[in-house]
């Protein structure tokens, strides 16, 4: 998980690990439904994509095993960190969706958790494959050969 910041200071928190795991196939852009306490501990960063999934049930699309910590000020009515999470999309994404993982090697994954310039909480979710161990080489193999070029370039002012 790496939390990053923009400079105009918008959170971003982004599940690495479902990169190296995955290959993606398609990106949706999903709202999710929250509880006061949970979105003002989005805002302080308190987010973890690791272990989190989605599931179908009943026609909706929920996020499991999302953490979000409690909120540092929040009272008994605080959330409960690992709690299940529906995720708002269009009918026939959700339908598109459903029926991609239906079949045989797809699943969705929750990759990217950001806020909108209206303050909206949205995670990126991804229909994605797994990969298998020579494609996790190769990926490992051109992340070395960037780095290096780029090593080069700043050596040589190119």
């Amino acid at each position: 998980m790496a939390k990053t910041t923009s400079k105009s200071g918008k959170i971003e928190i982004t599940n690495r690990r479902a990169a190296y795991e995955y290959q993606f196939i398609q990106e949706y852009e999903a709202g999710i439904v929250l509880t006061g306490t949970e979105i003002k501990s989005i805002r302080a960063g308190n987010v973890n994509l690791n272990d989190a999934y989605c599931l179908f049930e009943d026609g909706e699309l929920w996020v499991r095993n999302m953490y979000i910590a409690e909120y540092e000020y929040g009272t008994n009515a605080n959330h409960e960190p690992r709690r299940n999470r529906k995720l708002l999309l269009r009918r026939t994404e959700l339908r598109k969706l459903d029926r991609r993982v239906r079949e045989k090697g797809f699943t969705i994954v929750p990759y990217k958790l950001f806020l909108t310039d209206r303050g909206f909480a949205k995670l990126l979710i991804v229909l994605a494959t797994g990969k298998k161990s020579y494609d996790k080489r190769q990926t490992i193999k051109q992340r070395e050969d960037k780095r290096q070029l780029d090593r080069m370039k700043k050596v040589y002012g190119k």
